[in-house]
Formats: C-alpha cells, structure tokens, sequence
C-alpha cells in the first residue's frame, strides 16, 4: 500500500540528481531556444509572451496555499501509517482545486478581453493575447485538479519518478516549438501546439503518484470538511508566502508593463531568464530538505534541526555564490554570445540581480527551516513585506531610473529582510547565535571567492566571445572556488565529513548497479 521503502540518503540523493537532470535539460533547452524564438517572433512579439505569461503566475495563488500544504500532510500522514486519513485529505483538496480551476479560467477569460487596458500595448497586441491568456490560463485551470498527484510524489519524497516525464515533455515541447515557427507559423500557434504537449503531461504525473502510493483512493466519498478545515489551518500562512512570491517574482514584468514598452520586457527577459537559471540550478537542495526538516522538527530533534541548518546554509551559498559572481564578471561576453549586442542594456541588470539571487539562495535553507519547524506565520509576515517593499520601490524608481531602477528595488527589499529578519529567526530556532551561525556556515562560502574572482579577472579578455570559451571558462573558475573551498574554507572534521557522505552513495549505487 504505501510503496517501496529506501533509506533517506538513498532517496534524498536520487531526488536531487533527478532534479539536476531535468534542470540540465530545461537549463539547455532554455539557452538555445530563446534565441531562437526571439529571432521568429521578434523583440516586440516575444515580449508580448512573457507579459501575458506574467500574468498567469499570479494564478498559482488560487491554490490557497494548499498546494504546499497537501505535500506537508502527505509526509505526516505517511509517517503514521494512516491511509483513510490521507485519502480523506487527496480526495477533499481534488475537489476543491477542481473548483479552483474553474475561477482561474473565469479570471483569465476577463483579463484576457481587457489587456489593453492594464497594459501600454496596440490593439494588434492585444488580440493576440488574449488568444494566448486564454489558451495558458485553459492549462493552469487543469493543472489546479492535478497538482493533487505532486503533492502525493512530493510528500513521500519520491519526486525523482517524475524526472522522466519532465524530461520527454521538455524535449517534446522544444521539437514542437522549433516545428511550428519553422513553419511559418506565429505565437498563437505555437503556445497553443506546447501547451497541449504540457497538459498530456499530467497523465504521466498522475501514474507516478499511484506508483509512489499504490494505496492512493480519490473519491467523493472520502470527501471531508473536516479534512480541509485541518489543512487550511497550515496553507493559510503559505498562501500569504505564496502571494509574497508571485509579487516578488512577477512584478517586475507587470511593473516595467506599465510604464515601458514591450521591446524594454524583452531586455529584461535576457537577464532574469539567467537570473532564474541560477536560482533553478542552485536552488534544488531546500525543496528535498523540506519533509526532512518537517520530519525533525515533529520529533523535536533540536541538535539535528541546527546541523540542517548550518550545512544547508553553507552548501546552498558554496553553489549560489560562485555561480552568481562568474555570471557577473562574465555577464557581457556571454550576453553578446547569446542574444547579440542589441540587448547589452540586460547586462547592469544581470550585476544587480545576481546579488539579489545569491541572497535569496543563501537564505532558502532559513527560510525552509522556519515553513516546516512552526515558524511559518513569521516567513509569511517577512515574505509579504518584501514584495511589498518591492513593488513600492520599483515604482518609485522606474521612472526615473528605468529597467536599472525596478532590479534595485528587488535588492533592497530582499536584502533587509533577509539579513534582518529572516536568518536571526531560523538561528534562535535552532538555537544558535546569529555571529556564531555566520562564522560557521556563511563566512567559509564567501572567502573563496577571492581566489576564483581574481582567476576571472586575469582571464576575462583572454577567451573569444563564444558560448564554448565562456562555458569552459566559467567551468574552469568553479572548479578553483571548489577546490579552494574543500581544502582550505573549512576544517579537516567537514572535509571528512562531506567525503564520507561521498562515499556511502558511490558504494550504495554500486551495489544497487551489481544487484
């Protein structure tokens, strides 16, 4: 009934290079067709596209935090064994988000008959997407219902099964993109030709939540209220976050919507499309964490909560920190390689938000720490504050200052609460000292930089401005700030420590390979 049992490194490390694998693909994928869509759509067209599409990323919200929530009870549940209990909650929140569903396309039927007027766009824009708002918000009302079937992968930590399905869909979708525009054809069809690829998805996701859970019964029997009542006492808080997150995220676009142009979206496409590619990269690690720390946290294991903590913080900035400095310092070159020289005004964007990314990938390990120990209604009061900072500041500073002007914005309201708020809470949490937590987990990620700094800077000019000496280059500078940071930023007790860890999944994998 509720599946085949690994141990927890064993399932931790198959998630996360899972993960990396399907990141790598999309990571890929996303490099070579940007390009090439905005060569065929064309500047103005394709940042039409990421508009509407920024408007859907409110749509999330509608889950009412039930989203995460589903993946938190799930866990419990499994813990103790109780299947009517956890059918019970699946089969209520299916219901629900199928009514979900149904107000998300309703919401995105009425923006999509009025762009023109939230938006500085042509009435030629405008009928094109509303064609395309209708056709995303179609596959966001069905991915409401769905998401039941993630949350069940998810929550019994076995979302590794669902790394093959992302993998062919992004593939698929890819082939179909390139087809279609190929063939002469234009945005509205090719949205409309990937996104039904996206939404055959669902049926691979639903087969690997029966698989995860062979004891899975969504029906309307197991319908309760008081099932949902005992959930939404949790996503209340995370539909807070979670309407803090899309502001932060999506903001951005709508703001420079509403006071640029389309052609200033695109521009700013090139850099938050590398921008979230970092945070996508190094960002893998706290989503696994998230079960791991609800599980210690209910046990009220306090000496492994603050050993999460420290090691998460840290591992999470040693792959943050190198990444977001080589983008910096190699931001231009590879701008000019990628998209051209037309779009050399994302570059000072780029050295803004790789700051705010590697912030905000610092902090995720507090910030996951504080949604699953009981610390949520705090993140959910900080989360609302950044965006709300956000948004403020953007607006002040887009007029005066432009694209330069909304990225500032984002930094500062990201970096106050996150160094002032957010990290002193997950340090008392765990009982530690802010000082001693930063000595410990932050300052041994941050002094390698340095070493690989100064390599990037002897080497900027040296390589030819093409996406192969880039790649080798940044490769080669991450290869130092590792090196340095095994060997020297930390004690010979982690080294082992990291090595031993190293070795028990090479052995166990081997093993599994022999058998």
């Amino acid at each position: 009934m509720w599946g085949r049992e690994f141990k927890q490194l064993d399932v931790f490390a198959r998630n996360i290079s899972m993960d990396y694998l399907a990141l790598g693909v999309d990571v890929l994928i996303g490099v070579v067709m940007l390009p090439f869509n905005m060569a065929h759509l064309g500047a103005s067209t394709y940042g039409l596209w990421v508009l509407v599409a920024s408007v859907t990323a409110y749509f999330s919200m509608l889950d009412l935090g039930y989203g995460v929530a589903q993946v938190k009870f799930a866990s419990e549940y499994r813990a103790r064994r109780d299947s009517e209990g956890l059918n019970q909650i699946v089969s209520s929140l299916f219901v629900v988000f199928c009514a979900i569903g149904l107000i998300a396309f309703a919401v995105g039927s009425f923006l999509a008959f009025n762009l023109e007027r939230f938006f500085n766009i042509t009435p030629v824009q405008a009928e094109t997407g509303r064609q395309v708002l209708m056709i995303i918000s179609a596959y966001v009302a069905l991915g409401f219902p769905a998401s039941v079937f993630g949350g069940i992968v998810n929550g019994f930590q076995k979302h590794y099964l669902n790394g093959w399905v992302s993998i062919a869909t992004s593939i698929t979708v890819a082939v179909v993109n390139v087809t279609v525009l190929l063939a002469g054809y234009g945005l509205v069809e090719l949205v409309a030709a990937t996104t039904t690829i996206r939404a055959l998805s669902h049926i691979g996701y639903a087969l690997n939540a029966y698989r995860a859970y062979p004891g899975l019964r969504i029906r309307w029997s197991n319908v309760r209220l008081a099932r949902l009542r005992e959930v939404t006492g949790f996503s209340a808080f995370i539909l807070l976050i979670d309407v803090a997150n899309k502001l932060n995220y999506a903001t951005d676009a709508i703001v420079i919507g509403a006071f640029m142009t389309t052609v200033a979206i695109a521009i700013w496409a090139v850099a938050r499309r590398l921008i979230d590619a970092v945070q996508i990269v190094t960002g893998q690690l706290n989503g696994s964490m998230f079960p791991i720390i609800v599980d210690t946290a209910s046990l009220g294991q306090i000496d492994r909560l603050r050993h999460l903590f420290l090691q998460g913080t840290r591992v999470s900035l040693a792959m943050v920190v190198p990444i977001a400095t080589g983008l910096c310092l190699l931001a231009e070159p590879l701008v000019t390689a990628w998209v051209g020289s037309d779009f050399a005004a994302s570059v000072p964007i780029i050295y803004v938000l790789a700051v705010v990314v590697a912030i905000r990938v610092g902090n995720s390990t507090a910030t996951t720490l504080l949604k699953g120990s009981g610390q949520h209604r705090l993140l959910a009061i900080s989360n609302l504050l950044i965006a709300l900072a956000n948004l403020g500041i953007s607006i002040a500073l887009v007029g005066r200052f432009g694209l330069i002007g909304v990225a500032i914005g984002t930094l500062i309201a990201i970096t106050l609460v996150s160094i002032f708020v957010l990290f002193p809470a997950a340090c008392r949490r765990v009982q530690i000292g802010t000082l001693e937590a930063f000595k410990r987990a932050v300052f041994p990620s941050l002094w390698p930089l340095v070493v690989m700094a100064g390599f990037l800077a002897i080497t900027r000019n040296l390589a030819s401005v093409n996406l192969a000496a880039i790649a080798l280059q940044a490769i080669t500078a991450g290869l130092i700030y590792l090196a340095v940071f095994l060997m020297l930023a930390i004690d010979r007790g982690e080294r082992q420590w990291y090595f031993a860890k190293l070795r028990d999944l090479l052995r166990r994998a081997s093993a599994a390979a022999t058998a």
